[in-house]
């Protein structure tokens, strides 16, 4: 071995640092942060990919069965133009409004919006009397169970709709009844 050799060895390991501990401590916890994010990351991008697969099919799910129960609703009332339910699907993107034009007039619009996992739904109440309009608004959010399951859930309470039949409900009780929640 050269002289050269020997003091560039000597040298490097004179040069080895100790990391303190706290350093240490610091360090495990950013790999940690860092893991958690990448995990969070993994189950946005999974339940992206879902919203993009089986997204359109729930909001059609939800609009045949809306539909479905307007119908079921307004057999029950034939010919009682009080509880008259009209139904209009007029929105491409699966969309909807359902409307009571009997007093109290209600109005439920519906518009989905794929693209950042969302339903937005906007009720407008008018009581007779000549009384301002009241106007309730909420959002349904896509969620997942981490796997393959999308359901709605209602973003401000955490209600989730497991099926096509149980958000209907949920969405029709204020338009068939004339009050808000």
């Amino acid at each position: 071995m050269n002289t050269e050799t020997v003091a560039s060895t000597e040298t490097a390991a004179s040069t080895e640092v100790v990391v303190a501990d706290w350093i240490k401590r610091i360090a495990d916890d950013e790999r940690q942060r860092d893991a958690v994010r990448n995990r969070e990351q993994e189950t946005a991008n999974r339940k992206a990919d879902l919203v993009r697969l089986h997204g359109r099919r729930i909001i059609d799910e939800l609009r045949a069965t809306v539909r479905r129960d307007v119908d079921a609703f307004q057999k029950e009332f034939q010919g009682d133009r009080a509880r008259e339910i009209v139904f209009e699907a007029a929105d491409p993107d699966g969309g909807f409004v359902v409307r009571k034009p009997g007093f109290p007039l209600v109005s439920l619009t519906v518009a989905p919006r794929l693209d950042t996992a969302a339903m937005n739904c906007h009720y407008r109440f008018t009581p007779a009397a000549g009384l301002p309009p009241r106007e309730d608004r909420l959002e349904l959010v896509f969620t997942g169970d981490g796997g393959e399951t999308l359901q709605m859930r209602h973003h401000g309470t955490g209600q989730g709709f497991a099926t096509a039949d149980a958000l209907s409900e949920f969405l029709l009780v204020p338009v068939f009844t004339g009050r808000p929640r």
